[in-house]
């Protein structure tokens, strides 16, 4: 089928040039197309090197270098028109017509003018934080009602203190007790939050992956959604959703994890395999030994007596996480619940097989929504 391809436009959508619309469609559109994908991410490359320069303010000679040319290029005019009568070129705007004189210095103040706001520093991107409980503080200083969270600063609550972040124009996050909270970057094409200890609440209505939460174990991407993130002391996570779906990611591991499930994590294991927050002590207890604490063969075991049809979420992520011998036994369970696609085969599944595991899922989901 023919696909219209959005090179022309990703420049203006990294750089938020692009209507609301226009944004929400480009960003839909790579999702599903590599090509465009892989061009958006060369020129995001391009634009974080050109991000990473410096600005550098003008030395304070360079503008008596610049008069004295002026006054060199003057003087030499005016000898050329009458030598005898060759003056400084500054007296001789003094002698010009008023109307010529002030459009003269309109120009130099002009001039000036721009050369201040190009040279001084730019002001950092900031979201609104608006105190909720007791006194938040950001780097800048305490929010007493509302205040700035700047690109790079934190933001602090203590055990009596909680702040609501306004997340651009796509919603809103609120900040609990005693936690840290960064504002890593927020532009058209990504808005990112750093979540070193402590509890968000985020609430988001925009486009797959554009509001992104880094914690030390691992980086929740939002699908349009609505969630519960804690951190603790070591740096382990829970995730809860309440509303639509959110990635768990790391390096080499993913988790799909939709309303009313939860997923965990753990330092040097990354995210643990998502459940319905409804299953019974038992299987909970023994996912979290299989993940964490390798409960191998004897948790598997477990899981699969306690398997319900939409806890298949579950099966369908540990397909990938156990060994090929394992995989036929998660495949037999499964497709008693859910028979699976007409193109999907036991084989395909035991092999990892991208497409038939994709197709199987889309099969799925249905249950898990």
């Amino acid at each position: 089928m023919f696909r219209r391809h959005v090179s022309k436009e990703l420049s203006a959508y990294l750089h938020g040039e692009l209507s609301a619309v226009d944004a929400r469609r480009v960003a839909s559109h790579l999702q599903d197309c590599a090509r465009c994908q892989k061009e958006f991410d060369e020129i995001k490359l391009g634009g974080a090197l050109a991000a990473s320069l410096h600005r550098v303010a003008a030395p304070d000679a360079l503008w008596g270098e610049i008069e004295a040319q002026l006054k060199g290029v003057q003087i030499k005019r005016e000898r050329a028109v009458s030598p005898p009568a060759a003056r400084p070129w500054f007296p001789a705007i003094l002698a010009w017509p008023p109307v010529v004189a002030v459009c003269a210095a309109l120009l130099v103040v002009s001039a000036a003018g721009f050369a201040w706001l190009y040279l001084r520093p730019a002001r950092p991107p900031a979201w609104t934080v608006a105190r909720i409980a007791g006194t938040p503080i950001t780097d800048s200083g305490r929010i007493n009602k509302t205040g700035r969270l700047a690109v790079g600063e934190w933001l602090e609550t203590d055990g009596a203190s909680r702040a609501r972040i306004k997340v651009a124009d796509i919603g809103e996050v609120e900040v609990g007790p005693n936690s840290r909270v960064r504002l890593v970057a927020t532009r058209a094409t990504e808005h990112r939050l750093a979540l070193a200890r402590g509890r968000l609440e985020a609430q988001i209505n925009a486009p797959p992956r554009l509001f992104i939460v880094d914690t030390p174990t691992v980086t929740a991407v939002d699908y349009g959604c609505a969630y519960t993130l804690e951190v603790d002391d070591t740096g382990g996570s829970i995730l809860h959703v309440t509303a639509g779906w959110v990635a768990l990611e790391t390096k080499d591991r993913e988790s799909f994890v939709p309303a009313g499930a939860v997923c965990e994590t753990r330092p040097g294991k990354g995210p643990g395999t998502p459940y319905f927050d409804d299953v019974s002590p038992e299987f909970r207890e023994a996912l979290k030994k299989f993940d964490f604490e390798d409960g191998g063969a004897a948790s598997l075991d477990v899981v699969l007596s306690e398997t319900r049809l939409y806890d298949t979420l579950t099966l369908w992520h540990l397909l990938r996480r156990v060994d090929e011998d394992q995989r036929g036994r998660i495949y037999d369970h499964m497709a008693e619940l859910v028979p699976p696609p007409p193109e999907v085969t036991r084989e395909g599944i035991i092999q990892l097989n991208p497409h038939m595991l994709a197709l199987w899922r889309g099969e799925l989901e249905g249950f898990w929504e």
